[in-house]
């Protein structure tokens, strides 16, 4: 059989507060990780400011590479919470207030309580599925490919957990860490480089870290055939041994 076509995902975070330092992104590993699982591949990570022209721009430069295009950001009841009319702008479609949002809503806050700020967060673009949200019931939403989540990580968790069924995935990807600790990558990059380029179909990585006084790197070979992943972290095993054994002698 042949392999099925890899499946791919962007991320596009959406807020001021993140490039401005004022808030640490939760959510990039989470949603690698958990797409990961599924057989969907994160390719590509961007932050943009709360400015609509930004939003515009990224969300069509990205939905037409990947397969799908998740955000998160900017769906709150602010008046800088602009991500569904940028949206709306971005697919050419019209946005006004959801009666499907408002009845989520209603579950969780009393009519006399649903102010306009708390409106604003119904107003999803027309033709859109929505994405419920069981932490506030204020929900996301999904259109084309574009799926539209919260910031806040538990809130944008749980959301990914109602959109997890209806994606589609492929093959999962393999995964094999082999350590080179006591190593410095200039030890082992060239002969490394060089597996890697006869092994394209796969991605190998190697990740440097100095802990306590020493290195504790990580070389990881990433691909969708387990024979071919475990052959090639074999070749690199023995590469990371022999090395080891060149520089004690």
């Amino acid at each position: 059989m042949a392999p099925m076509k890899s499946v791919t995902a962007a991320l596009l975070i959406i807020g001021d507060e993140i490039l401005s330092g004022r808030t640490q992104d939760q959510n990039i590993r989470y949603i690698g990780g958990y797409l990961g699982q599924i057989g969907i591949e994160l390719r590509e990570a961007r932050i943009v400011r709360d400015v609509t022209e930004d939003i515009v721009a990224a969300v069509n430069g990205l939905r037409q590479r990947f397969t799908y295009l998740f955000t998160t950001g900017g769906i709150g009841p602010t008046h800088d919470d602009i991500t569904a009319d940028a949206i709306a702008s971005a697919l050419g479609v019209e946005i006004s207030e959801d009666e499907r949002a408002i009845g989520l809503m209603l579950e969780k806050i009393k009519a006399e309580d649903l102010n306009a700020a708390r409106r604003r967060m119904a107003r999803i673009p027309h033709g859109a599925r929505l994405v419920r949200n069981k932490i506030s019931a204020a929900p996301g939403f999904w259109i084309e490919n574009v799926i539209v989540l919260a910031g806040v990580p538990a809130i944008m968790q749980s959301m990914l957990d109602d959109v997890a069924p209806r994606l589609r995935g492929s093959d999962l990807m393999q995964v094999v860490t082999i350590a080179a600790h006591g190593l410095p990558e200039g030890a082992y990059a060239t002969e490394l480089g060089g597996i890697a380029a006869s092994r394209p179909e796969l991605s190998i990585g190697s990740y440097p870290a100095y802990r306590d006084g020493g290195f504790e790197n990580e070389v990881v070979v990433r691909g969708k055939n387990r024979a071919e992943v475990d052959a090639t972290a074999a070749a690199i095993g023995a590469l990371i041994e022999r090395v080891k054994r060149d520089l004690r002698s």
